[in-house]
């Protein structure tokens, strides 16, 4: 029984790793996600500060938002500490 319970921990421990890797292809479908996303998010706030649509500026324009946002958004590794010395 102890060899049984062992190869399946081995199993299922494999299963667990593998199942975390990612393909090229999958992350480029998530990279084009999340380039969707801003272009959903920010597009049209940047439309109106007068960047035209598809262009270098707008892109920046994009990029800049996002990451403003990003930088505004607290985090639990980069935040302030919640203790008190």
């Amino acid at each position: 029984m102890k060899i049984a319970a062992r190869i399946l921990i081995g199993v299922t421990s494999m299963t667990v790793m593998l199942a975390g890797c990612t393909t090229p292809a999958e992350q480029a479908a998530q990279a084009e996600r999340d380039v969707d996303r801003m272009v959903q998010i920010y597009g049209p706030a940047c439309q109106k500060l007068g960047f035209k649509t598809g262009t270098d500026p707008w892109r920046n324009c994009l990029i800049g938002l996002s990451q403003r946002d990003a930088a505004a958004t607290p985090n639990a590794f980069y935040g302030p500490p919640y203790w008190r010395y």
